[in-house]
């Protein structure tokens, strides 16, 4: 007779349903602890079964951490930063409200991702550009996965993405933007070297001088052409007042006035226009 292969063996565990929770390894029996933990109050006992609750559950903190790895923060940093979520995740859980591991997770993911938001950056950058960044950069990765496949371009990323070819374009330049060069680190390209410093330009002053006669120059107009004169020969001709008092046949303290007066009028009109112009 054939043996019916359906039927358990004496002894044989009945196999679980295929419908039930997977639970991970990490996620202990806690239900009596959280139990009693919300009957204490504080004091030296509550403390010892907050830090036993905290304990059982930091392998599943770790775990949570280590997806965010290989993102310019060391291992141990985040799991620092998991186990205080983990600690408030505890502080606030409520045994009322379902499953501890249900509230725990995004509770300790988002204050992974919060330091990430808030401590990680070395430039400050909109929440929405971060969030760019993200799905660009995850993008990227599983549009190179396979050996040998080329760089994906903008509208590649876009079209993976749904996002817009502007929002790509902001999201890989925020790509950048996560960590900064010091100015006194050494670039590559030659025997000597040189700092990032030494490729960035320097104030120009001509520029000033630039705005300086433009608003200088409608005061000009409005002089008398003796006195335009007289500024002419002395800022752009070099002479002295002296030789402008000769050439002119007037006393040298009446050149010296006369440009006094001029410079003046000059620059109390610029100043006057600068004012006028601010206030509308």
């Amino acid at each position: 007779m054939l043996t019916d292969m359906s039927t358990s063996r004496p002894g044989t565990p009945a196999t679980a349903p295929a419908t039930a929770r997977r639970s991970h390894d990490d996620a202990p029996d806690t239900v009596e602890l959280f139990t009693r933990l919300a009957a204490l109050d504080d004091g030296p006992e509550r403390d010892a079964v907050r830090d036993e609750l905290v304990a059982a559950w930091l392998p599943m903190a770790h775990r949570i951490a280590g997806r965010f790895r290989d993102r310019g923060e060391s291992v141990e940093d985040l799991r620092q930063v998991a186990a205080l979520g983990l600690v408030k995740a505890v502080d606030r859980y409520d045994p009322s409200r379902g499953a501890f591991e249900s509230y725990a997770v995004p509770t300790i993911t988002g204050e992974v991702k919060r330091h990430f938001r808030d401590r990680m950056w070395a430039l400050r950058v909109p929440r929405r550009v971060q969030e760019l960044r993200n799905r660009v950069r995850v993008a990227r990765r599983e549009l190179t996965q396979n050996p040998g496949s080329p760089e994906p371009t903008v509208a590649d990323l876009a079209a993976h993405t749904g996002l817009s070819e502007e929002d790509v374009a902001a999201g890989l330049e925020a790509l950048e933007s996560f960590s900064t060069l010091s100015l006194d680190a050494e670039l590559s390209g030659g025997d000597d070297g040189y700092s990032l410093a030494d490729t960035l330009g320097a104030a120009d002053g001509s520029y000033d001088v630039v705005v300086d006669r433009e608003a200088a120059k409608e005061g000009l107009r409005r002089l008398p052409e003796r006195e335009r004169a007289i500024l002419y020969m002395r800022f752009f001709e070099d002479m002295t007042q002296s030789r402008i008092a000769d050439r002119l046949g007037i006393s040298q303290m009446h050149v010296s006035r006369l440009i006094s007066r001029s410079c003046a009028r000059v620059r109390d009109e610029a100043l006057g226009s600068r004012r006028t112009g601010g206030a509308a």
